[in-house]
């Protein structure tokens, strides 16, 4: 049992945001998902600390959010507390070469504030819709670069609530796969190593990498982003293709006829239609290939 009027006192003993019963729709990119009992806005590692402290001792449920990409929500909603990572943690500092990002920061802005200050190592980064931490979480990557390629460390809470710090090396980083993912650590910044670059070269190659982006991908319409993995030894837009399952639909959902590695909300979409449209692409793609797809997005339900 959540006891909402405690948990407002002790967000306002520490400066946090809390709205009781608040949609997720709201704050999921997709655009849909059931309301959680609690959102947080998160204002630093420590209140986080605290927070997560207090609802593991009253066995309440909790989840993490950033901007919300990469993210399905269920219709039915959290039965619990969402910690929010947003503009309230977002802080950027740079130092030499290197970059220290709040979790909260968009990853987009930090692309910016290392073209503005003369450091390469993000542009193929950019346009990527996400926090830095979740894009440290997900390992984030594309046109050949991944987060692992610039991380240096990180700041996390760990299991028993403690402030740790965790090196690169440490983090187990692959592809859509971290140190962090499938636990209940909270990264809360990441730092980076950037080197020395051309402001204006490096701004003409995060142009081109965000017109390669709307070229392709179905940015006017709501979702999560790339919905499956790849499968290694191929692409999973390409087997959808094959198998002529783009534009397939199941009531609001549908695989993008721009992209069929994007399933996206045609503006009704709920969590069922786009759960039942991915088991049955999964299904086709089984049979028809052998190739077993498997999610990118994390259900939070």
């Amino acid at each position: 049992m959540i006891n909402i009027t405690e948990l407002t006192q002790l967000c306002d003993s520490l400066g946090c945001r809390i709205t009781p019963e608040c949609s997720l729709s709201e704050y999921i990119t997709f655009r849909f998902g059931g309301p959680c009992r609690a959102l947080i806005s998160i204002n630093s590692a420590a209140s986080a600390a605290k927070l997560i402290e207090y609802l593991k001792a009253d066995s309440i449920r909790y989840g993490v959010l950033g901007r919300g990409s990469n993210v399905i929500a269920a219709d039915e909603g959290f039965d619990g507390v969402i910690l929010m990572f947003g503009s309230d943690i977002a802080r950027i500092d740079i130092e030499g070469t290197v970059m220290r990002c709040e979790a909260g920061a968009l990853l987009a802005s930090a692309c910016v504030h290392a073209q503005q200050n003369g450091l390469s190592g993000m542009e193929n980064l950019f346009g990527i819709p996400g926090t830095v931490g979740g894009a440290l979480y997900m390992n984030a990557g594309a046109y050949g670069s991944e987060m692992k390629d610039i991380v240096v460390s990180a700041e996390y809470i760990d299991e028993n609530c403690n402030i740790c710090t965790i090196s690169v090396q440490d983090m187990e980083l692959s592809y859509r796969h971290s140190f962090f993912s499938g636990t209940s650590n909270v990264i809360t910044s990441v730092t980076l190593q950037l080197s020395p670059g051309d402001p204006v070269r490096i701004k003409a190659a995060m142009n081109e990498c965000m017109a390669k982006r709307s070229s392709k991908q179905p940015l006017d319409y709501p979702s999560a982003g790339s919905t499956f993995k790849r499968p290694e030894g191929s692409y999973a837009s390409l087997l959808i293709d094959q198998c002529g399952l783009k534009g397939l639909t199941c009531g609001g959902a549908m695989i993008s006829e721009k992209h069929s590695g994007f399933v996206i909300n045609k503006g009704y979409a709920t969590c069922a239609d786009v759960m039942e449209l991915c088991d049955k692409v999964k299904t086709v793609v089984k049979e028809k290939t052998g190739y077993q797809l498997e999610l990118e997005p994390v259900i939070l339900r």
